[in-house]
């Protein structure tokens, strides 16, 4: 059983492994170009936006307060609010709103 275990093991750090060695090899001493590197730079806002988007819509049994919280983020996070100030003005705004709609 325990040799079962060890290959799983070793075989999910070759699978994990393989992945993130690759490009460093095979990019080592090249630059992407400029098109490419814009894409990637992109990456993690589209998987974070990818990740929260279903939370908002299921956030509340009012999608309407949900929406607002998130329209009240977008508009602190353009005006160029840092991420703390966007997140706690967010949670404000809706326990202004949750306290005056009950």
């Amino acid at each position: 059983m325990s040799i079962t275990i060890a290959a799983i093991v070793i075989g999910m750090t070759l699978v994990t492994y393989i992945p993130r060695m690759l490009p460093f090899v095979l990019f080592k001493g090249k630059e992407l170009p400029s098109f490419w590197q814009g894409i990637l730079q992109n990456v993690p806002y589209a998987t974070l936006g990818a990740l929260i988007f279903p939370g908002i819509l299921t956030f509340h049994e009012n999608t309407a307060f949900a929406l607002i919280g998130t329209a009240a983020a977008f508009i602190l996070a353009f005006t160029g609010a840092n991420i703390i100030v966007t997140v706690l003005g967010s949670i404000g705004i809706l326990t202004v709103l949750s306290v005056f709609s009950m």
